[in-house]
């Protein structure tokens, strides 16, 4: 399988660490193949749901130490995901949550207020930080706290970013109850998504917006705090993740928030950018 993207997961890049390149490929290959069964294709909410099922009993095997036959379902993903876990003694718990936040793709595309998507959000990204905190060794529960905001911050962008590309998969992350707080609905979002038209976002669209990507902003500065902690290239891998998910909040409110027309995206500019921003200790400033 090859190593694309998988918005939660830091990629095995150049930054990380020769050691710790193979366990986090194991990783995201287990994280990505998931979330493919939950998202893409033409399978049936059943199917998916019964593949995903395959998926935790996999785990499951390895909570009981019982060895990964090559001729068990996704051998290829278990076989050295099971060496990994052994060799790094990662917990077990964090792979069973993205696995529930993956049947929830599959069930859920609705959620009626912010607790219910930051709930989503402690089974589909926070685990990911937990489990590379586990690799750097860094596990604290000071440090436990500072990933999960990072992480959750840039979940959040995601979703940002991508209204529009969400709606076609019929999900709305954004909370129905704040929609309807800016007299917004479905419908508006539907409207724009489907008209490639100017304007696309009105003043209501906007001053929503605009206080999720304050929300998201204020998440993510934890994780240049979380950076100062971590060592060597580990931190500025963490630092670059995090200065992107900034970068796109600033292209959010540079378009004035019209995700219908205008996808967020970083540009080489905005790379070299960021690896400037990164190698420097001038504190962030948006």
């Amino acid at each position: 399988m090859s190593i694309e993207h998988y918005e939660n997961f830091p990629v095995a890049s150049v930054l990380l660490p020769r050691r710790l390149r193979r366990p986090v490929i194991d990783i995201y290959r287990f994280a990505r193949s998931a979330d493919d069964i939950a998202d893409e294709g033409d399978l049936s909410a059943a199917e998916r749901l019964e593949l995903l099922a395959q998926f935790e009993t996999g785990i499951e095997q390895l909570q009981y130490h019982q060895p990964v036959l090559a001729d068990t379902p996704h051998s290829a993903i278990f076989v050295p995901l099971a060496s990994t876990i052994s060799n790094f003694q990662l917990p077990l718990k964090p792979f069973l949550d993205l696995l529930s936040a993956f049947r929830q793709d599959v069930t859920t595309h609705r959620y009626t207020d912010m607790a219910q998507v930051l709930d989503y959000c402690t089974r589909s990204a926070n685990p990911v930080g937990r489990l590379m905190l586990h690799l750097y060794e860094a596990h604290s529960p000071e440090l436990v706290e500072m990933s999960d905001s990072t992480c959750t911050g840039l979940q959040l962008v995601n979703f940002w970013q991508d209204v529009a590309l969400d709606w076609h998969k019929n999900r709305i992350y954004i909370p129905q109850d704040l929609l309807a707080q800016y007299d917004l609905d479905d419908d508006y979002i539907q409207a724009r998504s489907q008209l490639q038209r100017q304007p696309q976002a009105d003043a209501r669209w906007q001053e929503m917006m605009q206080l999720l990507v304050i929300d998201a902003r204020q998440r993510l500065q934890a994780g240049l705090l979380l950076s100062s902690h971590l060592p060597g290239r580990i931190s500025l891998e963490l630092k670059m993740m995090v200065l992107g998910g900034l970068r796109i909040l600033e292209r959010l409110e540079d378009v004035q928030f019209d995700v219908f027309s205008h996808r967020p995206t970083l540009s080489r500019l905005d790379w070299l950018r960021l690896i400037a921003r990164g190698l420097s200790r001038t504190p962030y400033r948006p």
